[in-house]
């Protein structure tokens, strides 16, 4: 008889109950019934989180999880990201290449284990450090059990732990709205409340016939499950309990006061301009020519996503003085240091030292960024120049054949126009805040050359390219075409001079250099187990960081109150969503089809909701559940004000967004007429 978690009466309040809304407990912290629960929650790859809902292996998940595999599947003939994508049958749901999930299946406090591999003397520190303690750990398990096995790290090394993963590499898209739909609002509702978003997708794992975990196969079959899900039918209200089981990416949760005030003054500030100013240039694009669309959907999605979350962070570090909140914590530990000079002893002033570290390589970090986002990542060709540069030195037959194919994909979702213009951005922005003593010989001698013309510079460097011209890059990706001959007669190409001049390991060492010993990474780790240590001995039973593991969380459906005079409900509605509608807007542009059902249905039907409940990246697609173990959602953003939690948790103002799985059904029945997934929901 098959087993549907959510009929067993899960009590998850008295869990609730027993911890903080703050908090991403791991799952050896939650009670046995919960622990039944994240059976049915997978890692999509460990970028997402997704449930299971029906014993077919029918699994929901984000529509923004799912972004990039719909913009893979698309091309101009099937556009799934405009048009949506719904598998009438099961012989059309499409494989996605590369893509697998991962149930958890245990997870083992190894900490003992490491600590004599350490002591032993066959694990060194440095960098690989955690790679070489990885691998041993990681296929000492697996052989162990049979399992997928990932070593992770808590407290900086104060606890060390593997989890054991069953994977699944067989999966396929059965269903997705229009982008329109599943991210309505586009990057102006990103990170802000109230949305309306149809935020899901729908997946599918199958196996092999005897329900082993196989590659693609025509043979293959749905999984079989036992347990799964099921949708609440019905619904909440405003201080409803609610869980959230997924795998959120990272936090730094211990981060010190000279960290922040890092991140306010320096790192931050470049990142929000210089890809602020790149979206614009893009987007500009994008609106006049729907190829180009096309081709930089999903660049521009990762790209907004990436921007929204910085300026968050940096508007919230600063709003919620999250340095000033730093230092109180790091006078509490200094008393508690001194109040025992062994403790004094073993860890010393990591606080202060961290101070003095990160004002010594302010500049040199500065340097660094404004290097990595306007050469690195400036434009989509940087990857194409490296790749040829070490072509130059290295011309084996697979060398040759793999650059040219991972070439290919670059320029299919490249426009040169568009490019040429983000270079043009670049070079300006590189030459007027990177220090001169960065510089290679060759963008020397640029500068020297055009000096603040950076017009002429751009035309110089780009248009002297054979990585501008159409016929050309067809020469360099024929793989009938001698590769050595094309890079022998292009040995002085301006462009691929400019790009690989100078790496970014010479930046890492002008950091490194000025830095001293111990580093930063030194005195973070002392920081941590000693505060670490203070909480233990207080027994405020501390979670660790987030860190792509398996974790709980617990909070309550809950109105937002984000600035004086300003108040928002809990949840949104169709009338909302109706009022947003602008035709002449993309972002905000409902489909014909979609208005025509939601002026039919009611008003009042929601849309989204918000909860307490502490998130982060990896989350999206969490379910969220209530107290009988339902899904009353999915988790898919966050507030803008909750963005100080990477850091620290605001528990005023911290809110996760959820799509209503009410408006999932909804949009399945009367918009996408889903009969066949509605009817194996079972709604």
């Amino acid at each position: 008889m098959k087993r549907i978690i959510s009929s067993i009466i899960l009590v998850l309040a008295f869990a609730a109950a027993a911890f903080a809304d703050e908090g991403m407990w791991m799952t050896d912290k939650v009670d046995k019934r919960t622990r039944e629960l994240c059976d049915c929650v997978v890692a999509i790859d460990f970028m997402g989180t997704g449930s299971l809902v029906s014993a077919d292996g029918l699994v929901i998940t984000n529509h923004h999880v799912a972004y990039g595999d719909v913009f893979d599947l698309s091309d101009k003939e099937h556009n799934y990201l405009e048009d949506g994508f719904w598998a009438r049958t099961p012989g059309e749901e499409i494989p996605i290449k590369g893509r697998c999930v991962q149930f958890l299946r245990g997870t083992i406090d190894v900490t003992a284990e490491v600590q004599e591999l350490l002591d032993s003397g066959q694990i060194k520190p440095g960098v690989m450090m955690m790679r070489k303690l990885g691998g041993i750990m990681e296929k000492r398990y697996k052989d162990k059990t049979g399992y997928e096995a990932i070593l992770s790290v808590a407290w900086r090394g104060d606890k060390y732990y593997i989890s054991l993963y069953q994977e699944y590499k067989d999966i396929r898209l059965v269903g997705a709205p229009p982008s329109r739909i599943g991210a309505f609002g586009g990057d102006t509702d990103n990170w802000e409340w109230p949305q309306h978003k149809g935020d899901f997708a729908l997946l599918r794992i199958y196996t092999a016939p005897d329900g082993s975990s196989a590659p693609y196969s025509p043979e293959n079959v749905p999984l079989h499950a036992d347990k799964y899900l099921k949708f609440a039918r019905n619904g909440y209200r405003e201080g409803t309990k609610t869980t959230i089981i997924g795998f959120p990416g990272s936090t730094d949760r211990y981060a010190s006061s000279a960290k922040v005030d890092y991140l306010t003054s320096v790192q931050l500030p470049i990142q929000t301009s210089i890809r602020g100013a790149q979206m614009d240039i893009i987007s500009k694009w994008m609106d006049r020519d729907p190829g180009i669309r096309l081709k930089y959907s999903n660049h521009f999605f990762g790209l907004s996503n990436a921007q929204e979350l910085y300026l968050g962070e940096l508007q919230c570090y600063k709003r919620f003085d999250a340095a000033g909140k730093k230092r109180a914590v790091e006078e509490e530990l200094s008393a508690w240091l001194d109040a025992d000079p062994a403790r004094r002893e073993k860890w010393g002033d990591p606080a202060g030292g961290l101070r003095d570290r990160y004002s010594r390589i302010a500049k040199a970090e500065a340097n660094t960024h404004y290097f990595r986002e306007c050469i690195i990542r400036g434009t989509q060709l940087e990857p194409v120049a490296s790749r040829t540069a070490m072509l130059a030195s290295r011309y084996s037959d697979d060398k040759v054949a793999g650059v040219r194919r991972t070439s290919q994909r670059n320029y299919d979702q490249t426009d040169l126009r568009v490019e040429r213009e983000l270079f043009r951005y670049s070079l300006e922005t590189f030459y007027e805040h990177v220090s001169d003593d960065m510089l290679g010989p060759w963008q020397t001698e640029v500068k020297a050359k055009f000096g603040k013309d950076y017009d002429a510079m751009c035309a110089f460097l780009w248009d002297g390219s054979w990585m501008s011209k159409p016929e050309e890059i067809a020469v360099y990706l024929d793989p009938k075409a001698d590769m050595k001959a094309f890079l022998d007669a292009h040995e002085d190409d301006p462009l691929v001079r400019f790009f690989c001049d100078v790496r970014v390991v010479s930046y890492n060492n002008a950091v490194k250099d000025l830095m001293g010993e111990p580093d930063i990474s030194a005195l973070t780790k002392d920081y941590t187990h000693a505060l670490h240590a203070m909480q233990e001995a207080r027994k405020l039973n501390p979670y660790p960081d987030a860190n792509s593991t398996m974790r709980v969380n617990y909070g309550r459906v809950r109105r937002l109150d984000p600035r004086d005079a300003v108040h928002c409900d809990y949840c949104s509605t169709v009338a909302g969503l109706l009022e947003k509608h602008d035709p002449d807007s993309y972002d905000f542009c409902i489909p014909a089809a979609l208005k025509t059902a939601l002026e039919a249905a009611s008003p009042k039907m929601r849309i989204n909701f918000i909860t307490d409940n502490d998130s982060t990246g990896g989350n999206s697609g969490s379910p969220v559940l209530n107290s009988r173990g339902e899904i009353l959602g999915l988790l898919f953003d966050g507030n803008k004000e909750s963005l100080a939690s990477e850091v620290l948790f605001t528990p005023d103002y911290n809110r996760s967004v959820n799509v209503d799985i009410r408006y999932v059904v909804w949009i399945l029945k009367e918009f996408a007429h889903f009969d066949r997934i509605v009817a194996e929901l079972g709604v």
